[in-house]
């Protein structure tokens, strides 16, 4: 048999047999209604801070990779820039003009 099954069919029922438990526990309608309405509410309070956390995360990372990226793009002008210098006073310490090159 396959496991992701077998854990599928086990969860199934630990999640059925709450369900089962809750409703013919012996409370009132309405204190079983507001436990299950609170329940309810901590979950999806807990999911909204879990997914708030998640997409704080994801910004922190872009935000990182963005100035590591800035980074880079700064290191590789001033590589340019200072690969040019040198190609100038090589060319002129060659006695080569250098009017009319762009660098």
């Amino acid at each position: 048999m396959n496991t992701e099954k077998v854990l599928l069919g086990a969860l199934a029922g630990f999640a059925t047999g709450a369900l089962l438990g809750i409703f013919f526990a012996p409370q009132k309608g309405t204190d079983l209604r507001k436990k299950i309405s609170d329940s309810s509410r901590d979950y999806a309070s807990d999911l909204k801070d879990k997914f708030n956390n998640f997409v704080d995360s994801l910004n922190d990372k872009f935000a990182s990779a963005k100035d590591e990226a800035n980074n880079l793009v700064d290191e590789g002008k001033s590589t340019v820039n200072q690969a040019k210098n040198e190609i100038k006073s090589g060319a002129q310490k060659a006695g080569l003009s250098t009017s009319g090159v762009n660098y």
